[in-house]
């Protein structure tokens, strides 16, 4: 059942349900009123990199749909909506506004707060623009500058608008996967890149929080980061270790540099010779004390050693998996959100803002029967009350997604969404697990 136990904090109203979207996922018109060419349209244009060639036109078609798509949101019964702004949409190669693309945001911020739905707006969910990469990219220190440009206008134009900002999406996806196995774009493959991007992406977010706050200081201003629980295959010291520098790379690389204003030293001993050009400063800026932390938790990883300093998986049979193959283990949040607490006394209060599963969907008789997601949201909300009841500040959950989408390198075949798209007709269904969260939702309301 996708309700989490009557006695949880979850069935006060304080606490925040929504679901969560990107914008080159979403929303298509790639090449429509003075958007720029971004990162992943150039990888999309790569053969080989994308899953049946796909690419992110038209997506959801999500430009032109979005008031209907909203309509679709708020009739859900949500509480608030995640979505992240196009930076190729509102900036143009010499950082002048395109007053379309913020026209977008605009309207469509406007009808949620209409609405009254909370917004979470991210500013960066990888959708670099072209020409920024072409100048090196997040490997060029200057582009923490130009990332505080960005800030200071969507801020200056959106306040008021906002219920809170989060300066990065899962900085570990957009430096390791973008820069250090090439999975992502731009699809570089070396890990002394993936550590100098990850310090210019970490220091562009402490560098925009000051600006963000002087423009709305009213929204709050925080950061997204992914999490994975990393467990030894063995109980063998060298397993175990293993296990430890999976988490290191997976979180503590980002959470230390965030809280303790630090890399972790095991980092380097998983990949030697790779640290970072840090001056003086840089970790005081990216430590800027945040006024929320975003989580987005999917599964765990059964790692054994290598025989050297690092780890390789070694997964486990007989367990459930979704269509990712990834591991349904519920009570990984739970001990990671544990483990934080007693790792960063300045943890701030966090919020949940991506947890869902992607699975093999298909519309039968109108109806989209998605059962495992259902018993996956569920059980999640299970594992995140416990975690709660053990002390953890948290105050939201957001589903990914609100609808299926692109999803990155593997196109339009992995489906997350609540609500089914068809991307021939652009037809939504929702599926059994969004009727199940609006009747959560529905009977909370009524409690209250």
């Amino acid at each position: 059942m996708l309700v989490p136990p009557r006695d949880s904090a979850m069935w006060r109203k304080e606490f925040l349900f929504g679901s969560a979207t990107a914008s080159f996922q979403i929303e298509g018109a790639t090449h429509e009123d003075g958007r720029l060419p971004s990162i992943w349209d150039t990888f999309c244009a790569t053969p080989g990199k994308v899953l049946n060639g796909d690419t992110g036109e038209p997506a959801c078609d999500h430009y032109h749909r979005w008031a209907s798509d909203l309509d679709l949101l708020t009739g859900l019964g949500l509480d608030g909506y995640r979505l992240s702004l196009a930076w190729p949409r509102v900036m143009d190669e010499k950082g002048r506004r395109n007053d379309k693309g913020l026209d977008f945001y605009k309207r469509l911020l406007d009808r949620l707060c209409e609405k009254g739905l909370q917004t979470f707006v991210t500013l960066y969910h990888w959708d670099l623009p072209q020409h920024l990469e072409a100048r090196g990219g997040w490997l060029n220190r200057d582009i923490a500058y130009r990332f505080a440009d960005y800030a200071d206008l969507v801020s200056r134009e959106l306040a008021g608008k906002v219920t809170a900002w989060a300066t990065l999406n899962e900085p570990w996806c957009s430096a390791y996967l973008g820069y250090g196995n090439g999975h992502h774009a731009p699809g570089l493959s070396d890990p002394r890149c993936a550590t100098q991007a990850m310090h210019h992406l970490l220091l562009a977010h402490g560098t925009a929080l000051p600006v963000l706050r002087a423009n709305d200081p009213r929204a709050r201003a925080g950061i997204v980061a992914n999490i994975g629980r990393g467990t030894a295959a063995t109980n063998s010291p060298e397993d175990r270790r293993a296990a430890h520098l999976f988490e290191v790379q997976q979180n503590a690389w980002v959470l230390d540099a965030l809280f303790k204003k630090q890399y972790p030293a095991d980092l380097f001993e998983l990949w030697p010779g790779t640290e970072p050009l840090v001056l003086d400063h840089d970790m005081e800026t990216i430590g800027t004390p945040l006024d929320f932390l975003g989580i987005n938790y999917y599964t765990r990883s059964t790692v054994k050693s290598d025989g050297a300093h690092g780890f390789v998986e070694a997964p486990l049979a007989d367990v459930e998996r979704t269509q990712m193959g990834w591991e349904v283990y519920p009570d990984g949040l739970r001990q990671l959100l544990v483990q934080f607490k007693a790792s960063y006394p300045d943890l701030p209060p966090i919020y949940i803002t991506e947890n869902g599963m992607a699975s093999d969907d298909t519309v039968s008789h109108g109806e989209v029967v998605d059962e495992q997601r259902i018993r996956f949201i569920g059980a999640h909300l299970r594992a995140l009350d416990q975690a709660m009841r053990e002390g953890v500040d948290v105050r939201g959950y957001f589903v990914w997604s609100l609808m299926d989408n692109f999803e990155w390198s593997f196109g339009y075949e992995r489906r997350f969404g609540m609500v089914h798209v068809d991307y021939a007709t652009q037809v939504r269904t929702p599926k059994h697990s969004a009727l199940a969260l609006r009747r959560f939702l529905n009977e909370r309301r009524n409690c209250a």
